[in-house]
């Protein structure tokens, strides 16, 4: 099973909104080579973390793909996506067009630098835990072994809310 974070909070290039662009890029990840889009949560709305006085809240999801792609070679497919979708990277944490990260990949537990996994902030994002339940309800961490339900029960308080279509 593979989970991929989907986030945007600015305007795509074209004035997409950031819920079309996220759709966008769902639909990108089910035409990536030898991957299938098998799941996709509900889109949710988040405040940024960290707090960011005026940034605009932002929509995100989570996708699950079966199939088989190198990891290294899936990241930079997904960094191709963002880069579609006129990616900045200003800054760390910087307001974006869109955000695809790679949470999970079969399980596997990598500390290399240029591809840590499972994503290394994961358990403390609302905004992924929250969608992630919705795709793969019974996922565990690879490294600590807990369940979704102690991780979101550990969460600490986050502004969150699922959006409607």
């Amino acid at each position: 099973m593979i989970l991929i974070g989907i986030g945007a909070n600015l305007p795509g290039n074209d004035g997409a909104a950031p819920r079309e662009t996220c759709r966008a890029a769902a639909a990108a990840l089910d035409t990536l080579p030898g991957l299938r889009l098998r799941a996709l949560s509900r889109w949710w709305a988040s405040a940024p973390i960290p707090p960011m006085p005026d940034a605009p809240w932002y929509v995100n999801g989570v996708a699950r793909l079966a199939g088989n792609m190198d990891p290294a070679a899936l990241l930079a497919a997904l960094h191709a996506i963002e880069a579609d979708h006129h990616r900045g990277r200003p800054y760390p944490n910087a307001p974006r067009t869109l955000d695809l990260d790679l949470l999970d990949y079969d399980g596997t537990i990598s500390d290399d630098p240029a591809l840590t996994l499972p994503h290394p902030r994961l358990t403390a994002r609302a905004f992924v835990l929250l969608p992630l339940a919705e795709v793969a309800p019974g996922w565990h961490h690879p490294v600590t072994g807990e369940g979704l339900d102690a991780l979101i029960a550990a969460l600490p308080p986050q502004e969150i809310v699922p959006l409607t279509d």
